[in-house]
């Protein structure tokens, strides 16, 4: 293990330094049309380690999950190296890391900080009328504080009201549905996909305009199964009330730390800036260009994250239960998943010249787009890899023409919007913020299911629903 960690450390080092020669080769990148579904494996084994080790190796998952990942994400790079040069593995180490995974990893810090400092006074009995409204604001909040940023503000006061009781899981379960992933499809804000949609042309009331049935159907459907599944299981239960607390010590409802209300809406501006006033770019780190509206963006949201450190009150993080375990979970475990993921998104971009060709065919006929399979093909890829390239490629491969996709096949577009956003509560690593949500809850005391655990709740639950989205409107 010690010879492992060297290496990569090593490789690591290699990696950032300055590369005088890329001027010469240019911008080289991975050939997708000429991997193999072997480059695929490295992804693969990172994925079924977050879903196996940690049902049956969880002591060395608990202590070691970061060198784990770290291994996946060198299991490409090396190979990598060695077949296609030091200046391929430096360009897409690089452009994944200085591109995708810094700037996902400062918001999602940022928003995570902030979040944390906003605690929801007043204790609130977890009954179903409760537990469905708490579920019901975070879900219309999501698409304007971000599903990172609406889950972590409204998981503490669920738990909270949920302390009591003995069945809890399956709330968590139906937050991560709602508040983590499809209230997130009515704005840019919500979630990165539509984010990057933004960027490309996609106008910002878009996807409200176009997605407000799909979304307020699935949600109406998925809190009604909520709120009756609660209710069986707080009747078999018994109906249990909270302990009872002395008068003096009964808090009255409000909100502490306040001015993170104030920064959260910074965080919002400087994303919401960051995509309608382009500079250019600014840098260029060994051939990867650095636009300064996005370095710009990512200083302002780690100076208000440091305001909210500085201006939150100790006692407000305690009493929300705030630790950085969640965060530098994330943090780890994404940089094995984004490093790994980089043959699986150069196979997908080469299309019909790569391995995967005979899925991205299936999204046409006689050049007329198949909506229903954009919809099911960016949905599934978009449970297991990041969805924001995910859609990316889909986009490109409608057209990649906002414009024409927004006026011309509108229907499209909603369905790679839709896939993109929805089917990311497929899996735990379907969205960032479904694993934070499942941290914070096991940091709680509640015992979530494992990786194919809760596949087996989305499953049943969500792809009937997706079903008859499909039929409904992508048929």
């Amino acid at each position: 293990m010690l010879k492992f960690q060297n290496t990569a450390i090593a490789l690591c080092i290699a990696l950032l330094l300055p590369d005088a020669a890329m001027a010469e080769v240019g911008h080289p990148s991975l050939p997708g049309s000429d991997l193999s579904f072997l480059w695929a494996i490295p992804f693969i084994c990172m994925l079924l380690s977050i879903a196996v080790m940690p049902l049956f190796l969880s002591h060395i998952w608990e202590n070691h999950f970061g060198k784990i990942a770290a291994f996946w994400g060198m299991a490409f790079l090396v190979p990598c190296m060695i077949f296609y040069g030091y200046h391929v593995a430096t360009y897409e180490f690089l452009h994944i890391i200085l591109l995708d995974y810094i700037p996902f990893l400062v918001l999602l810090f940022s928003l995570f900080t902030i979040t944390g400092g906003i605690r929801l006074k007043g204790k609130l009995a977890g009954t179903p009328g409760v537990n469905t409204c708490i579920l019901a604001v975070g879900t219309l909040l999501a698409s304007w504080l971000g599903t990172t940023g609406a889950a972590i503000l409204f998981i503490r006061p669920l738990l909270r009201a949920n302390a009591h009781r003995r069945f809890r899981a399956h709330s968590v379960i139906f937050f991560i549905f709602l508040v983590a992933n499809i209230g997130g499809s009515l704005t840019p804000l919500g979630d990165p996909p539509l984010f990057l949609g933004f960027l490309k042309g996609v106008g910002f009331f878009w996807p409200i305009t176009n997605l407000w049935v799909k979304t307020s159907l699935l949600a109406l459907i998925l809190l009604s199964i909520f709120f009756v599944l609660d209710t069986v299981l707080f009747n078999k239960e018994g109906r249990p009330c909270p302990p009872t607390q002395p008068p003096a010590m009964v808090e009255k409802f409000g909100v502490e730390g306040k001015i993170n209300l104030l920064l959260l809406l910074g965080i919002v501006l400087a994303v919401f800036l960051s995509g309608l006033y382009p500079m250019g770019e600014l840098i260029s780190v060994n051939g990867i260009a650095m636009e300064g509206q996005n370095l710009l963006r990512d200083g302002l949201l780690l100076c208000i994250a440091g305001l909210s450190l500085k201006l939150t009150s100790r006692r407000t993080r305690e009493g929300n239960g705030f630790s950085w375990g969640p965060i530098e979970e994330v943090a780890k475990l994404f940089f094995g998943i984004f490093i790994s993921m980089i043959p699986v998104i150069a196979i997908l971009r080469a299309g019909p010249d790569g391995a995967f060709a005979p899925l991205v065919r299936l999204v046409s006929h006689d050049g007329q787009p198949i909506n229903s399979m954009y919809f099911w093909l960016t949905g599934i890829l978009s449970s297991f890899l990041d969805n924001a390239p995910t859609y990316l490629v889909f986009f490109n491969t409608a057209g990649g023409d906002a414009q024409y996709l927004m006026q011309e096949t509108p229907t499209t577009l909603a369905a790679i919007s839709a896939g993109a956003v929805f089917m990311g509560a497929n899996s735990y690593i379907g969205n960032a913020p479904n694993f934070m949500v499942r941290s914070i809850a096991e940091s709680s005391g509640v015992r979530m299911p494992g990786f194919f655990g809760y596949m087996a709740w989305s499953a049943g639950i969500l792809l009937p629903l997706f079903g008859m989205l499909t039929w409904l409107f992508f048929a």
